[in-house]
């Protein structure tokens, strides 16, 4: 089964958040192929369940979709953060609310075929007021939904970021 083998990494682009490499490969120890390869430093996100049992969600433009994207909080690791805490922060700096405690719920791999990134996803009911702390380039509008609201949203296609959709279906499962 060991049919590839990375022979070498070759860095394309250095970005601010991720990494362009084209890898050399080895397929079956005949020939040599270039593969695409993204590193990403890794993210974490939250599901914040408000007091009233809603789920807070925030409304942003994404530029590489070119529209706005309804999602769970989320954001990228700090050098040497642990994920549990960059999701606590994401979560406040996002939303304006504070996640006293969390529960991890899944990890996913958002893109296997050419990159590495991992979100680890964990959720809180254990939420005080707080206050949002966007970026510079960061226009978040948050919106409270229920969970059948959510999982409807998402069979018809208004959901389609892939860390929502996992983080919320996987939720669903655990309190069914």
């Amino acid at each position: 089964m060991n049919q590839y083998k990375r022979l070498d990494r070759k860095l394309i682009k250095k970005g601010s958040i991720i990494d362009y490499y084209n890898d050399i490969i080895e397929v079956n120890h005949e020939k040599q192929v270039i593969f695409d390869y993204i590193d990403h430093k890794g993210a974490a996100a939250m599901i914040p369940i408000s007091s009233d049992g809603k789920i807070i969600m925030v409304r942003q433009y994404r530029n590489a979709i070119d529209q706005y994207s309804l999602e769970i909080p989320a954001g990228g690791l700090n050098p040497g953060e642990d994920p549990m805490a960059c999701a606590i922060r994401e979560c406040e700096e996002e939303t304006g609310y504070q996640a006293k405690n969390a529960h991890h719920l899944i990890d996913v791999f958002t893109t296997v075929a050419f990159s590495n990134e991992k979100i680890c996803i964990y959720y809180t009911d254990d939420l005080s007021p707080s206050k949002q702390n966007l970026d510079e380039d960061e226009f978040v509008t948050v919106e409270k939904y229920s969970l059948e609201d959510l999982v409807k949203m998402i069979l018809n296609g208004e959901i389609q970021d892939a860390k929502t959709i996992a983080g919320i279906l996987a939720y669903k499962n655990k309190i069914s």
